[in-house]
Order: structure tokens, then C-alpha cells, then sequence
């Protein structure tokens, strides 16, 4: 094996350890802001779980652009009665 060959298989090492480290940083901000996401929908729809809310014309206001946090709220309330269901829903298998 020559320098170049050597030097070459290094940078395609290299390479592929900085994929997998830009992917996995990559999935936990989007699984950061998942979680973001389902705490601000608490926070404005926290009147439904027993949580104070902000006053009904912000939250009235609100609700239109919250329309996928609700269907990941409705979701999560399907998955309350299976908790297994709700592990594999979080770990996204197949």
C-alpha cells in the first residue's frame, strides 16, 4: 500500500465518521424541536390536561398555526391506553 492509497482510505474513514456524527446531531434537534413543539402546544392548550392556559384570544389566535401539534397531541392521546404502541411510535420502527 502506497502513502496516497494510505492517505486516501484515511480521508474516506474520516469522511464517514463525520456522516454519522452530522446525522445523528441531526436527529436529536429534530427530535429536540418535536418536543419543543408538543411543550408549546401544552402550554397553549393546557387547559385540556388541567394546566393554566394563556387568555382564549391569544390562544384562539393560535390554534390555526398549531394545527400538526394537535394531531401529534390526538396521537399521543391514542397511545396513552398502549404503552408498548407509544415506545415504538418515539423510536420510530417498522
Amino acid at each position: 500500500m502506497t502513502k496516497e492509497q494510505l492517505v486516501q482510505k484515511l480521508k474516506s474513514a474520516w469522511y464517514i465518521v463525520r456522516q454519522i456524527h452530522r446525522e445523528k446531531a441531526t436527529d436529536m434537534l429534530e427530535f429536540e424541536v418535536k418536543e419543543l413543539q408538543n411543550l408549546f402546544s401544552l402550554m397553549v392548550l393546557g387547559s385540556l390536561v388541567g394546566l393554566p392556559s394563556p387568555p382564549p384570544a391569544i390562544a384562539f389566535e393560535l390554534i390555526p398555526l398549531m394545527e400538526d401539534e394537535i394531531r401529534t397531541m390526538t396521537s399521543r392521546a391514542d397511545f396513552a391506553q398502549d404503552p408498548l404502541g407509544a415506545l415504538v411510535g418515539m423510536l420510530n420502527i417498522d
